[in-house]
């Protein structure tokens, strides 16, 4: 397939870069389906928020009920798990509330008390709203039904993984753009590419930390959906992509991890940034909820799907597919301050509430996915969204779109659009700047505690004593030592 050849856009007109098209890839940009993308981490963390919201505040937990009074109603946040190890006892638990007409407000799921591996090592968590006069014998039903139930007030500071094994329970899937359920999905109506995607998911369901990620046979179709996208993106990249992304990508077709011939196998890719940046991939079947994913980046995990677009419409998808992983995120996650900088993000999100969880994936949106920066006096992009879209990228670094200086608190409140193209981008003066901006908007979320990563045991440090911290402090001591001698030598 040859190449298509796109004129540049930086400091053009992008209706004139759009007219100097060939006319199929100018209807593909303008047309209204191609607007249509993956809506972002932000909404998924809006979402999640203010489902938490509708849990009442209330009083210390104690022997009596903590619940909240309003109207008649009570509302009231209960813990349990199941009885007798079977999951059917979630079921019955769940008709009570619906016995009791209960307003079930919020369900979370989270790590209980016991490691057995099975149901029992999980206990639930849900907010709702009962009548009043109904809350003690709803009480008392349910403890015939669970077990060590008991009500609480809201939950201060989420759980998040302290182990890199533990993003085995982070796997709460958004269903979004599932192209089972939304009718507007490009393959809702195609049956063997619905049978196709639940199978390439099924990988990422019974993926464990450690494993090998399984090898997937693309078909004929796929690879050449891959093909068009490849090689369509690769001719803008020499004129609108940071040096970054063109020196990882180059290094990746030189390695023999790409080609436009073939889908790389996430395991290979994997392997080249873990040599690269100490990242890694692991397989997920779709969009991952807001939390889950950026405590995967505190642990240097990029969650990949691995499944591709479908093949009528390849130049947009309403979701993450391994072209935009693959084609935006890994070339810039292989360098080692743009990688150190993901990970900044991921670990400000360990525990910190709903709200802060919506600022950090409204910062990841105008940086990561769609983040611009100078380079020798001329902007480029090195937000992955951009990378892996040609009409956003001509359109990005033409003169029509408003430009900011990058400022993460106002970056972190910045009204964005998942439907059309942005109407504002943030401009970076390098990685290292943004990485500092963004470490100083971080030390100023209000936590209890502070986090470290350690890449010797893959574990999070949680720096609540001062007898962490000066655990944490011989450590620095040590590589600070080892630092001073390399000076001495080399003076």
């Amino acid at each position: 397939m040859p190449t298509p050849k796109i004129p540049g856009s930086a400091g053009k007109s992008f209706r004139r870069a759009v007219s100097e098209l060939d006319p199929k890839q100018a209807e593909a940009i303008l047309s209204p389906r191609f607007f249509g993308r993956r809506q972002s981490l932000i909404e998924d963390a809006r979402k999640e928020r203010e489902a938490a919201a509708a849990a009442a505040e209330a009083g210390e937990c104690t022997e009596t009920l903590v619940f909240e009074e309003k109207d008649g109603k009570a509302i009231v946040n209960l813990l349990f798990s199941l009885k007798g190890n079977k999951p059917s006892s979630l079921s019955r638990t769940l008709k009570v509330f619906e016995t009791f007409e209960a307003k079930i407000l919020h369900l979370e799921t989270r790590p209980g008390k016991k490691e057995t591996g099975t149901s029992s090592d999980l206990e639930y968590l849900i907010c709702c709203e009962v009548h009043r006069s109904d809350l003690i014998t709803l009480m008392s039903s349910i403890r015939r039904v669970s077990e060590d139930v008991r009500t609480t007030k809201e939950v201060k500071v989420h759980w998040f993984p302290t182990k890199i094994a533990d993003l085995d329970k982070c796997h709460h899937l958004v269903t979004k753009f599932d192209p089972d359920l939304d009718l507007d999905h490009p393959g809702y109506s195609d049956q063997e590419y619905r049978k196709r995607r639940k199978m390439i998911a099924e990988i990422a369901f019974t993926y464990r930390h450690g494993e090998p990620i399984p090898r997937v046979d693309y078909l004929p179709s796929e690879t050449a959906t891959w093909k068009e996208v490849y090689s369509t993106l690769k001719s803008l990249y020499p004129t609108h992509a940071c040096k970054e992304h063109l020196e990882s990508f180059h290094l990746l077709e030189t390695q023999g991890v790409y080609s436009e011939d073939r889908i790389p196998q996430l395991q290979d890719v994997s392997c080249f940034l873990k040599e690269r940046s100490g990242f890694q991939l692991r397989p997920v079947a779709g969009l991952l909820s807001a939390r889950d994913f950026l405590a995967s980046l505190a642990f240097r995990i990029f969650q990949c799907t691995q499944y591709i677009r479908h093949p009528a419409s390849p130049m947009h998808t309403p979701e993450p597919d391994c072209c935009h992983e693959l084609l935006g995120h890994v070339p810039m996650l292989a360098d080692k301050t743009f990688a150190q900088f993901s990970q900044d993000i991921g670990l400000a999100s360990l525990g910190v509430t709903d709200e802060e969880i919506e600022k950090l994936s409204t910062l990841y949106w105008f940086t990561i996915e769609f983040g611009l920066c100078k380079q020798k006096g001329e902007l480029k992009a090195y937000g992955a969204a951009l990378l892996s879209s040609f009409g956003e990228l001509l359109y990005a670094l033409s003169d029509e779109p408003e430009t900011r200086a990058f400022d993460p608190d106002e970056a972190a409140i910045q009204p964005y659009d998942d439907q059309q193209y942005q109407p504002v981008y943030f401009v970076s003066e390098s990685f290292r700047d943004a990485k500092e901006k963004l470490r100083n908007y971080a030390s100023r979320i209000k936590r209890p505690y502070a986090v470290r990563y350690d890449p010797l045991t893959a574990t999070i440090e949680i720096l609540d004593s001062p007898a962490k911290i000066q655990s944490s402090m011989d450590v620095l001591r040590d590589e600070l030592q080892t630092l001073s001698t390399a000076l001495n030598i080399l003076s």
